[in-house]
């Protein structure tokens, strides 16, 4: 039987699924990317990436109630409600998307990278994508003139072995995604994106090479998503089997059994964490639902440019 508490965490959060507006992707099993990735990049680095976006924002410093909010369609979001769970964005924390288009924001990360070497910065750009971006046309395009101008980026492909619903078996031609950068004359690495410390170890090596001597790097992070592509994908594209073979390795279980076992967490602790996460995720809920909406007549603000007026 449920206690009380865990009564009102359930319903806040049903609460909270009906009342995001569009698609909302989750990142459930692909934390370890992401939170490693970010571990190995100082704060003025630039991100950008798909629309699988609320982990990297969370990471790179985002509030809860901000992603909460936009989630919400409300003007407290971090893309004032009119992006949605596929376009957060956070110029102050240098995360620059979201973008839902696959493959299209691989050119825009080309250009953050081309700016910070044309301005003389030890700046790099990580730029995550998934393994059904490897094949968009845009995606050629960007890593031709990336290795071309030899920019500071880090191509990320966190390789969740679904494209949507189609396994990568079957949309791409490639025995392992990391053999796409040899075409461009770019390094490549492959590593395991349910392990922390290996994305975080690896990266770092890698931005520190970058810093030195600006040159592209390519790397697959092999990794694992828990849920569909979507939170309305039922995933029946894949077995039961399959998906509780890889929730024995999720990427926390495995960081908290390697920190608890070198003394440098125990479980009160780790328990202290979790309610922690879980009072901050069900405070930006009140908060999202608290905010106001974003008026009518600002509602183009956004869309087109204004000329400043003389």
């Amino acid at each position: 039987m449920q206690r009380p508490e865990q009564r009102d965490e359930v319903e806040m959060l049903a609460l909270m699924l009906l009342k995001i507006g569009g698609f909302c992707h989750l990142y459930i099993g692909q934390e370890a990317v992401v939170t490693g990735a970010v571990a190995a990049v100082r704060d003025d680095d630039y991100i950008i990436t798909a629309y699988r976006d609320h982990a990297h924002a969370l990471a790179r410093g985002t509030s809860a109630d901000a992603c909460m909010a936009e989630l919400f369609g409300k003007e407290t979001g971090c893309s004032r409600g009119l992006g949605g769970s596929m376009h957060f964005f956070d110029k102050k924390n240098h995360m620059y998307g979201g973008h839902a288009i696959v493959g299209a924001h691989v050119p825009l990360a080309a250009g953050m990278a081309f700016a910070s070497k044309y301005r003389g910065e030890d700046r790099v750009t990580l730029c995550f994508f998934g393994d059904g971006a490897i094949n968009q046309g845009a995606f050629h395009e960007a890593l031709n003139l990336i290795a071309l101008y030899k920019l500071p980026v880090v191509l990320i492909c966190e390789n969740n072995l679904f494209a949507m619903g189609t396994s990568v078996k079957r949309s791409t031609s490639l025995k392992q995604i990391v053999d796409r950068a040899e075409g461009y004359d770019i390094p490549g690495e492959i590593v395991d994106g349910m392990n922390f410390r290996e994305v975080r170890d690896k990266l770092a090596e890698i931005v520190d090479s970058i810093r030195k001597d600006p040159h592209p790097a390519f790397v697959e992070v092999r990794t694992y998503r828990y849920r569909g592509h979507s939170m309305s994908d039922p995933a029946s594209y894949r077995t039961k089997e399959e998906l509780e073979k890889y929730r024995l390795d999720d990427p926390i279980t495995r960081l908290r059994a390697q920190l608890t076992r070198e003394g440098k967490l125990t479980n009160e602790r780790f328990d202290q964490i979790d309610k922690k996460a879980k009072e901050t995720a069900l405070a930006a809920v009140k908060f999202a639902e608290k905010s106001p909406e974003l008026p009518l007549e600002k509602l183009y603000d956004y869309t087109y440019f204004k000329q400043p007026t003389a």
